[in-house]
């Protein structure tokens, strides 16, 4: 299988001179997500945590309902990438026959079909999770984080996306070029092990798009915390599905964008 990571020569202009020498950069592949011979999906994505990113995406894509409703998983290596092979049940089987003879026509985005619109600001899963959370245990939660990227570490550029719980800390970390990836990843590796995801928060080194926010809702998960600022879409569906919504979540200053009701217990103030 492909490096998650590899090495390449370039030239540093530094100073007054040219050097040469090596640098670690991430790398990217085509990988194809397919169900019962049909391709649903073909993405760039960082080669690693294959199973994650098969079982997450069918979860957060409402494909499957848990990781037994896919029969068989092969991770295959091609020439041109790789393809994450699935079966699923026979009900689930059919109902995704039906979905793809809904195809308008080919497209690239994994929102396929002639409801593709629809489907892309469709509203998210309902959270019902009233977990209570500390301002300290968000700052805590984003602290934790850089030092379990051992991607990002050593090549930059990577995202990643980790479980954090006031109990046990980073339940989970996992990485991509992909934003989206890392969370489907992480979101993949929560179902494998039947954690549940509404006892702590996710925590991301992303800014927050609506398809984060519907990712998060689709394994209940109550609190998202983010390094980067949300878009207003995001906001507006966090809202309606009742996640916590906090981002610029730097050093030991946040700011909550939705339900600041989980995350402490004091009034707060207002602010220009």
């Amino acid at each position: 299988m492909p490096n998650p990571i590899e090495r390449v020569r370039r030239t540093v202009w530094k100073g007054d001179s040219f050097t040469v020498a090596e640098r670690p950069i991430p790398n990217e592949v085509a990988i194809a997500i397919t169900y019962g011979g049909s391709t649903q999906a073909v993405m760039m994505a960082t080669p690693a945590d294959f199973e994650d990113f098969a079982v997450g995406f069918s979860t957060t894509e409402g494909l499957i309902r848990t990781p037994k409703d896919i029969t068989s998983l092969e991770v295959i290596e091609e020439a041109e990438g790789v393809e994450l092979r699935m079966w699923l049940v026979p009900e689930l089987a059919e109902t995704y026959s039906r979905r793809r003879r809904l195809l308008a026509g080919p497209t690239g985005c994994g929102l396929c079909g002639i409801e593709s619109l629809t489907e892309a600001v469709k509203a998210p899963a309902a959270v019902s999770a009233a977990g209570h959370l500390r301002p300290q245990d968000i700052v805590a939660a984003m602290a934790a984080l850089p030092a379990r990227q051992v991607l990002n570490e050593e090549a930059r550029a990577i995202h990643a996306a980790g479980f954090w719980t006031p109990g046990e800390g980073l339940v989970a970390v996992r990485e991509d070029v992909g934003r989206h990836n890392a969370l489907d990843k992480l979101v993949g590796h929560l179902v494998r092990s039947e954690r549940s995801a509404k006892d702590g928060l996710i925590v991301l080194t992303s800014r927050v798009s609506v398809e984060m926010v519907q990712k998060a809702a689709a394994i209940g998960a109550p609190v998202i915390a983010a390094v980067s600022a949300p878009t207003a879409l995001a906001v507006k569906m966090a809202e309606e599905a009742g996640i916590t919504l906090i981002a610029i979540a730097r050093g030991d200053s946040f700011e909550v964008f939705t339900h600041a009701g989980r995350i402490g217990s004091g009034a707060a103030s207002s602010a220009a």
